[in-house]
């Protein structure tokens, strides 16, 4: 069974940078979709990266730019990389993961993904 669990999150100023970790456990990474999610109170969830099993990536156009997902596959880890943070980034971010079977295509289908992370969380304030 796959797990995944994220770390990284924390307090950063309007403009500054975070690097988020999401450890994936009981899979490799060829065999799993990996996104990150994000979900500000009062909102909903919101899927802002991807990396298919393959290490193709997209982004929501929210964050395309400034964010940038990327993989360790010997470590089963993936990051995401935030800069330019702005204060309506501050959210809950959270990490899952989906076979690999389904389409790139699919990305943001947000039922296909079957196991998250506790989420962590990233207040962008001066």
């Amino acid at each position: 069974q796959s797990e995944v669990e994220e770390s990284g999150g924390g307090l950063v100023q309007p403009g500054g940078s975070l690097k988020l970790s999401c450890v994936v456990s009981g899979a490799r990474l060829q065999y799993r979709h990996i996104a990150w999610f994000r979900q500000a109170p009062g909102k909903e969830r919101e899927i802002l990266a991807y990396i298919s099993n393959g290490a193709r990536t997209i982004y929501a156009d929210s964050v395309k730019g400034r964010f940038t997902i990327s993989r360790d596959t010997n470590e089963r880890i993936v990051y995401l990389q935030m800069d330019f943070l702005k204060p309506e980034d501050t959210a809950v971010y959270y990490c899952a993961s989906k076979p690999g079977y389904w389409a790139d295509s699919r990305w943001d289908v947000t039922e296909h993904y079957d196991n998250w992370g506790r989420g962590t969380q990233v207040t962008v304030s001066s």
